[in-house]
């Protein structure tokens, strides 16, 4: 197989997974895990079912991959926050944030796992495991490249991490789970951001702490 024709045939590939990915998690929203088959996903995603096995062999990896999607951070250099300043690498990580939990469709996926986790409990380990941690860990390296650059004092990266993403989700993301109108504007998650930062400053900023 030419090196033309190999990418071809990568580009077709992604493309069909594309489609699946987007008809899946169409068909999820709408008709929960447990009322989706793969039949379903492949006819919506205009594939056959050999297609869509090949690439998924369970509803289980197509869950996992939806999740991993969901999570995705479009740009990778944004996984990068300035270093060497505190308050400008966690005001990229906050936006970043609330871009994140404010995407369409994430919060009905968080009602889908919150649903069928008695009886699929495996796909609350994989919001956790390839969603939640992988984005989780980033900020927390991020804080453990503060500490050794000495911007930072923190005994426990992981900790501080959590009290971070915890003040913002907490008014931007969590009452959506209850209040199916909670639609704060712009300026109001803006303004949560820069508290969350200007707490993790005055609690951990080299600069406004005393030995």
């Amino acid at each position: 197989m030419t090196t033309e024709s190999s990418t071809y045939h990568r580009r077709v590939a992604e493309q069909k997974r594309a489609a699946i990915i987007e008809a899946a998690t169409r068909l999820f929203l709408d008709g929960g895990y447990a009322g989706t088959s793969l039949a379903k996903v492949a006819e919506a995603a205009g594939v056959s079912k050999a297609t869509l096995f090949k690439q998924f062999p369970t509803k289980a990896a197509l869950f996992d991959a939806i999740v991993t999607e969901s999570w995705k951070v479009e740009d990778e250099g944004d996984l990068r926050p300035p270093t060497g300043d505190l308050r400008a690498g966690l005001t990229a990580i906050g936006r970043r944030y609330v871009a994140l939990l404010t995407r369409p469709g994430m919060a009905a996926l968080f009602r889908i796992v919150i649903a069928e986790l008695p009886r699929f409990p495996e796909l609350g380990e994989a919001h956790f495991e390839r969603g939640k941690m992988p984005y989780f860990d980033s900020v927390r390296r991020y804080l453990d490249t503060e500490k050794a650059l000495g911007t930072a004092k923190l005994d426990d990266t992981e900790l501080a991490a959590t009290q971070f993403l915890g003040m913002i989700s907490n008014y931007v993301f969590w009452p959506r789970m209850l209040l199916m109108n909670w639609s704060p504007d712009d300026a109001s998650m803006a303004h949560v951001v820069d508290e969350a930062v200007l707490m993790m400053e005055a609690r951990y900023g080299v600069a406004n702490t005393t030995n």
